[in-house]
């Protein structure tokens, strides 16, 4: 996560499932040196959200030429920014990393769901596994490296990884500040608690960001997980996965 008064950004790197990736950093690296090159591009107010994407795709690639950016399994993350722009407050949202906007009736969730529509058979033999299984590390493999083929693909899914055109493919809107009171960015890891879990509303995440900001709600997702350790009750890729939220008020 990365954040000025202006501009809130959440990285959520993709598993390797302990397969190679062709670069010698890793994923953690990968994430740390495009946020850090987000804030950089998107200083400019002036800049479109998806233009200072590329670019900051473009610089990440560019400092570690002797990797093999080609291969599929190249480190990736997922993208969720929000920017606050003369009184609109701009998004880019690429995977499944939400911006849930709290307006004066509803929420309003942005969110790009693409990659739950590839593989739905390799998926479900996943989640027929108990996590922390032979059975289901094994799946988990054979998942992501099907996924990785339609990783940035035609009739696939797209994600933050070596090259800018997938900025072009992030779903990037606009939404006056007269109708939001708040606004959460945050990772699968969090909104889970209410799309996977079903354990919260928006209305109660909000409410715990209010009284007692993202540690507290990032505390209610671990305790939920904690009952159910290896996925018995809600099927899933890893026990816990990365949870970050920026909290946005105005």
């Amino acid at each position: 996560m990365a954040g000025t008064p202006t501009l809130a950004v959440v990285l959520d790197g993709l598993s390797t499932a302990g397969l190679s990736t062709g670069c010698r950093h890793g994923v953690p690296w990968y994430v740390a040196h495009l946020g850090g090159s987000l804030l950089a591009a998107l200083a400019d107010l002036d800049r479109p959200l998806s233009e200072g994407f590329a670019d900051a795709l473009e610089r990440v690639a560019a400092m570690h030429p002797n990797c093999d950016l080609s291969d599929p399994g190249t480190p990736s993350a997922t993208v969720a920014i929000l920017r606050h722009k003369y009184g609109v407050l701009e998004h880019l949202v690429l995977a499944d990393s939400p911006i849930v906007f709290d307006g004066p009736e509803d929420y309003n969730v942005i969110s790009d769901l693409r990659v739950d529509d590839v593989l739905p058979d390799l998926r479900a033999e996943v989640e027929s596994h108990q996590t922390h299984t032979p059975g289901h590390r094994e799946a988990l493999q054979r998942f992501v490296l099907a996924q990785r083929q339609l990783r940035n693909a035609p009739g696939g899914y797209w994600v933050a990884a070596a090259h800018p055109d997938a900025a072009q493919h992030a779903l990037t809107g606009t939404t006056s500040m007269k109708g939001v009171r708040s606004a959460a960015v945050m990772s699968d890891g969090v909104s889970r608690l209410v799309t996977e879990y079903g354990m919260a509303t928006w209305s109660d995440v909000f409410a715990t960001l209010q009284t007692g900001g993202p540690r507290k709600l990032i505390e209610a997702v671990r305790e939920v997980e904690a009952t159910d350790p290896t996925g018995l009750r809600w099927p899933r890729y890893k026990s816990g996965d990365d949870a970050t939220v920026a909290y946005c008020q105005w």
